[in-house]
């Protein structure tokens, strides 16, 4: 059978890494795992026990498609918690992921051929799921200076009906501040376009509290996930947060493309929710982790990083080591054991010379990690 002309889209390369590294630990080898961004934690233990209870005395069958009511008031008391915003509960709706938010905003937002900016370096499957669905990615070439984060000048002249922004970005770990945040806004609603806010590092930040969009304007498309600071990547729960009058939009889609997001994950946030100490604990391994990254990666010879905020990244320039990113991923991988995420991921143009380290695993891990890329560095 032939195929469509959108499923052409290119691989999550961070997902061949780690077959590469399963494939190398079926062989028998120990693998430090910094190529993921995935915590080394499970879902906190309230929420675990919210669904061993579920399954025990409810169905759980199909939910409504916007989520449970009682997820959606609580994640809107979340807002009020962390950024002292009042968020109607009605705004909130539930996801299979944030991979299906991006599905539903960009179907919600544009049409196609439609042209939606994309910082670079930023997360591939931005690009590749507005591919698919027949938008254009108008990939932003972020500055150094600029903390790798799109700044107004850089929309002049693209044309744009949307721009993309993550902070705590991927793969760099660098935040908006609130005026940077305004500003993109302003700029990008000057010129009639839509502002979507990927936030699910929200919660993992070392200096100061990341910025929501909701802060500025309440013109936007906010995603978020249970996934990193909640510790539930393999739950699949998310959710976003929309514009009063693109609720019954988003709602129809929903219902037609996911009927609604898995019912035992909705309970099981909604526990994590209220399990404040236990995320807390997990994000101090995080910090010690990243103190360990910030001191070791330079002492072994990856010197230019950008400066990770938050999230649980650090990103590279190894310009001065390689020309093929992917190649150098892979010598890492077979000689010392690490594995680690080609930027060619992140960025087409210049993701040939830079690597993301994840320090989302634990402390010991992280730090064997470092002491074994220390030894390849010093026999290269």
């Amino acid at each position: 059978m032939r195929n469509s002309t959108r499923s052409n889209v290119d691989p999550f390369i961070v997902m061949d890494v780690m077959e590469a590294a399963r494939q190398a630990e079926e062989a028998g080898r120990h693998i430090i795992h910094m190529e993921v961004g995935q915590p080394s934690t499970g879902a906190p233990l309230g929420a675990r026990l919210a669904v061993a209870e579920a399954v025990e005395s409810d169905s759980l069958g199909y939910t409504v498609a916007l989520g449970l009511p009682a997820l959606r008031q609580r994640i809107a008391q979340l807002y009020g918690e962390w950024y002292d915003v009042d968020l109607d509960p009605n705004r909130v709706v539930l996801t299979s992921g944030s991979s299906a938010a991006f599905l539903l905003a960009f179907t919600s937002l544009f049409d196609t051929g439609d042209r939606v900016g994309i910082g670079a370096p930023g997360y591939p499957s931005y690009r590749q799921i507005l591919s698919a669905l027949g938008m254009q990615p108008v990939d932003i070439q972020t500055a150094p200076e600029n903390r790798f984060q799109p700044v107004p000048k850089d929309l002049v002249d693209l044309n744009l009906a949307g721009l993309m922004v993550a902070s705590p970005g991927n793969p760099t770990g660098t935040m908006l501040d609130l005026p940077a945040m305004r500003a993109l806004i302003e700029a990008t609603h000057a010129q009639g376009a839509s502002f979507i806010s990927d936030e699910i590092y929200h919660g993992i930040e070392y200096e100061a509290k990341a910025v929501t969009a909701l802060q500025v304007t309440n013109s936007a498309y906010i995603i978020n996930s249970f996934s990193k600071f909640f510790s539930m990547t393999g739950w699949r729960i998310g959710w976003m947060v929309v514009p009063e009058d693109h609720v019954r939009v988003l709602e129809r889609i929903a219902q037609n493309m996911f009927i609604c997001a898995p019912h035992a994950s909705q309970v099981a946030a909604l526990a994590a929710l209220d399990c404040e100490e236990e995320l807390r604990e997990n994000l101090s391994v995080y910090k010690r982790n990243r103190e360990l990254m910030l001191k070791g990666l330079p002492e072994a010879g990856f010197t230019k990083i950008a400066p990770p905020d938050g999230a649980f990244y650090v990103y590279a320039d190894v310009s001065e080591l390689t020309s093929d990113s992917r190649a150098f991923a892979r010598e890492i991988l077979d000689q010392v054991g690490v594995a680690v995420t080609p930027g060619l991921d992140f960025d087409p143009i210049r993701g040939a010379t830079t690597l993301r380290f994840s320090y989302a695993r634990g402390t010991d891990d992280i730090q064997e990690g470092l002491d074994r890329l220390k030894s390849f560095m010093t026999a290269r």
